[in-house]
């Protein structure tokens, strides 16, 4: 191939991978819009027209429900929904949750209050399980931290045992998914203290990490080892994409982005169950949910990276 060739192939290849990019992360930021937002609006029986009314104007924007105000509340701490209008006599409060999706929360507390404001009199608002800034952001930083981690890790071990002739046999592998798991959770704890010393450390907030660090490494460890330095273009790009998603709620993104990104990524799986721990909230779905994910992926995860290489088990012998 002539150099000017080379050059022009070059030049396609950037465009595209820029595009593919572009598309994947800024085009999920740059086409979000609210598409039926769960809220809830609660009232007890005297004022259960008013709440029906105001839930029959939610146009395909927000997704209202009518509740009784406990009900309306433990939809709250289960997420099903992400904000709550109660109705009362004396007016109407506005009911938020810390543990809920930050994105989720600012939506909910927009609309809520246009809907509060409409109804006239006193408003108030009540925010439950408060987070801190660094509460809001730990849950995706941590993540992202903890994959960041172990792909360079396992993309050492591929690169490096190359160039040294080192071969990776499987107790090197799981040896390094243990020690890089266990070093990364020990960083992020580390950024946890630093940026809020109020946010709990406790068994189940450092269990679900390592969990989560186990998943990521050996899903990456896995792929690396049967498909070579080549994953990268795969798990590289996941980094810049999953975090893009899943740092917003799926009721904020286009259809396609929803079905074809956020409903498997595992960083959402990750951040969403490490927040409601965080927020001190253990029984919501998502922790569950993300318990049986992200130990669905770490076993399969680590039975991969104990199987031969059919690929290199093919080659013959020299």
């Amino acid at each position: 191939m002539s150099s000017s060739r080379l050059v022009a192939l070059l030049a396609v290849v950037g465009a595209a991978v820029a595009a593919v990019l572009g598309l994947l992360t800024f085009g999920s930021q740059a086409s979000a819009r609210p598409d039926g937002v769960p809220l809830a609006v609660a009232a007890a029986d005297p004022l259960r027209p008013a709440a029906e009314k105001i839930a029959a104007h939610g146009g395909e924007a927000v997704a209202w429900r009518v509740e009784t105000p406990d009900g309306a509340r433990r939809a709250l701490a289960d997420k099903e929904v992400y904000g709550v209008l109660e109705l009362g006599a004396g007016g109407a409060t506005i009911v938020l949750s810390g543990a809920v999706n930050p994105q989720g929360t600012q939506v909910a507390q927009q609309v809520l209050t246009g809907a509060a404001a409409a109804l006239g009199g006193q408003v108030r608002t009540e925010m439950i399980s408060p987070a801190s800034t660094a509460g809001r952001t730990a849950p995706l930083a941590a993540s992202a931290l903890l994959w960041i981690g172990g792909l360079v890790a396992g993309a050492g071990l591929v690169v490096l045992g190359g160039r040294l002739g080192v071969k990776a046999e499987p107790a090197h592998r799981i040896g390094l998914i243990a020690g890089v798991s266990v070093t990364g959770v020990a960083v992020v704890a580390g950024f946890l203290a630093l940026w809020d010393s109020g946010l709990p450390l406790d068994f189940a907030v450092l269990g679900y990490l390592l969990l989560t660090a186990v998943a990521f490494v050996a899903l990456q460890g896995a792929l690396l080892h049967h498909l070579g330095i080549r994953a990268m273009a795969l798990l590289g790009p996941l980094y810049l994409i999953a975090p893009a998603v899943a740092g917003q709620v799926p009721e904020m993104l286009d259809p396609a982005y929803r079905a074809l990104l956020w409903s498997w990524t595992p960083f959402r799986f990750a951040a969403e169950g490490l927040r409601s721990l965080l927020q001190g909230t253990p029984d919501a779905p998502d922790v569950t949910l993300g318990l049986l994910v992200l130990g669905g992926i770490a076993v399969a995860g680590l039975v991969a990276v104990v199987l031969p290489n059919a690929r290199k088990a093919a080659q013959p012998a020299k």
